[in-house]
């Protein structure tokens, strides 16, 4: 069976007290316009604006040390996931609703659900 994919964007995963600080700082420092702060439990988002790229680019307080994550957006998690693991990749734990994935080079990435195929470039097809 086939599915879809594509890089989603950017996380900029901040270890901070002050999200919007945070935020304001990443805004002006790549140009973009912060969007409204999201609440999930202790989950603290930051979205900006979409640019000229399309991509997805936000501020995400975290409890790890900072760092900056890339997201794959798909249409099917598991395959993904799976033809990720083909490549090298490991799983590292399903959170809420995407994989946290460890690349063989030791970067961690996150595969998501695909949000607005008709948006942005098209996605690769893969068997």
């Amino acid at each position: 069976m086939t599915h879809r994919s594509r890089l989603a964007g950017f996380i900029i995963d901040c270890q901070t007290g002050d999200i919007d600080a945070a935020a304001s700082f990443w805004g002006s420092a790549l140009g973009l316009t912060t969007g409204d702060k999201q609440v999930e439990g202790e989950a603290e988002y930051v979205e900006f604006v979409a640019g000229a790229s399309g991509l997805h680019i936000e501020v995400q307080k975290v409890q790890h040390p900072s760092r900056v994550h890339l997201d794959i957006e798909t249409d099917d998690l598991d395959a993904e996931a799976a033809r990720l693991e083909a490549l090298g990749a490991k799983r590292v734990g399903f959170v809420k609703r995407w994989w946290v994935m460890e690349a063989p080079t030791g970067q961690r990435f996150c595969v998501v659900r695909m949000k607005h195929p008709e948006h942005g470039a098209p996605p690769n097809v893969w068997s």
